[in-house]
């Protein structure tokens, strides 16, 4: 499998994606380069998969013969679909191309469908991210320097996705352009035909990004999408018990304050501030507080830890799991125990290396670089904790204790 596929495989999700394309683009524009993000749309990828190019594939990239492909020929092959309504049925149709939908082994064969799509990337030096169908390379670049190598690699790609029977839609590729600084129309790069897919913001795998990277854009689709939410759940108070309540809370609110948060660190505070007012407000009403009332002693007696601590508290879980390898290998080469030339007391303290950063709105903010600082500020009792669950539980109660104690 490659390795920058994040789809359906254990220990992988989108944050975990998320987290080292934002953690490559924070660097790059750390060190005065611009960075060109493009999000590939394929059209009904899934459906599209041509069956004898699938069982080449399985052969020649994964390895599997005899027996074993010829199962996986009689389970795609041969198939056929027909639509009902009510009492009437059409004709039944041969199914000659797609993976079945619903099947546990369709996302994994369309991952193996797509495995040659890395190499053309590497061939062209580009960075790229897969999850499933969803496509997304970034190209760093100096002011001075062409972007032709990005053009021919998109070039290339649409060519490897036309012979393999995959539709690239270029009307809803999307485009964005990061800058160390701001952006002049004399930086724009050339793109060729994608130019005009240029965006100020994009939504990349449930995350809007601004050309600023200050994640504006992001904070205000939470905000409104969470008030919105608190509204309806206020009409439904009085017929729900405390728990269910608390429930419904955690999915419609906590949930979405949590999505992807890791990749908020180093946000502005007013942002910060507007986040933290949806979790105030969410604790207001679980507990029909009044808005005059003090919010930390609610929080506190919620036991829920304010904004700021569960954007840490994220990072520093995925920092125990890449250090123990239980992270996708793409995050765990991010973070390094510190190595000292001569022996120090430090060395039994399990401290990271901390990499070196220009700005503290951009290489501050990449994992590789706020993972080790945030790790090296944890207690040692943290820090060794034998099991994640374990490191959980120590890691709450250490951020409660910092929330609450003053």
């Amino acid at each position: 499998m490659d390795i920058c596929q994040s789809g359906f495989r254990q220990q992988h999700s989108t944050e975990t994606a998320q987290v080292r394309v934002f953690n490559d683009i924070f660097l790059a524009l750390d060190s005065g380069f611009h960075v060109v993000l493009v999000l590939l749309d394929l059209s009904a990828a899934f459906d599209t998969i041509d069956h004898d190019i699938l069982i080449t594939r399985l052969h020649t990239w994964a390895g599997i013969s005899g027996t074993a492909l010829d199962w996986f020929r009689s389970y795609f092959c041969n198939r056929s679909a027909r639509v009902m309504l009510d009492s009437c049925s059409s004709e039944s149709q041969p199914l000659r191309w797609g993976v079945p939908q619903g099947s546990i082994l369709g996302p994994l064969l369309f991952n193996l469908y797509i495995l040659p799509l890395g190499a053309i990337f590497r061939k062209h030096a580009v960075s790229y991210h897969l999850y499933a169908d969803d496509c997304q390379i970034y190209f760093s670049f100096k002011p001075t320097q062409s972007t032709k190598v990005l053009s021919d690699c998109i070039l290339e790609v649409k060519q490897w996705l036309a012979d393999n029977f995959l539709h690239l839609n270029v009307s809803k590729t999307d485009l964005i352009v990061f800058s160390p600084n701001s952006i002049t129309a004399t930086q724009q790069p050339d793109l060729n035909y994608l130019s005009p897919n240029v965006s100020s913001v994009i939504s990349n795998l449930g995350v809007k990004m601004d050309q600023a990277l200050k994640m504006d854009a992001q904070v205000n689709n939470t905000v409104k999408s969470c008030f919105y939410q608190l509204r309806h759940i206020s009409k439904l108070k009085h017929i729900l018990s405390v728990r269910l309540l608390k429930s419904v809370v955690h999915t419609f609110i906590t949930s979405r304050l949590d999505y992807s948060n890791s990749c908020l660190y180093g946000i502005s505070k007013a942002a910060l501030s507007r986040l933290q007012l949806v979790q105030n407000s969410a604790a207001r009403l679980l507990t029909g507080a009044d808005r005059r009332q003090h919010i930390s002693p609610i929080l506190k007696s919620l036991h829920w830890l304010p904004v700021q601590f569960r954007i840490n508290f994220k990072i520093m879980l995925l920092t125990y799991k890449s250090l123990n390898h239980q992270a996708p290998p793409y995050l765990c080469e991010l973070v390094h125990y510190y190595n000292p030339p001569r022996a120090l007391r430090s060395e039994d303290k399990l401290l990271l290396a901390v990499p070196n950063a220009r700005l503290k709105s951009r290489g501050e903010r990449a994992f590789s670089v706020c993972a080790p600082k945030l790790w090296n500020a944890l207690p040692l009792l943290v820090r060794l904790a034998p099991t994640a669950s374990i490191f959980k539980s120590r890691l709450k109660t250490h951020y409660f204790n910092l929330a609450y104690t003053t």
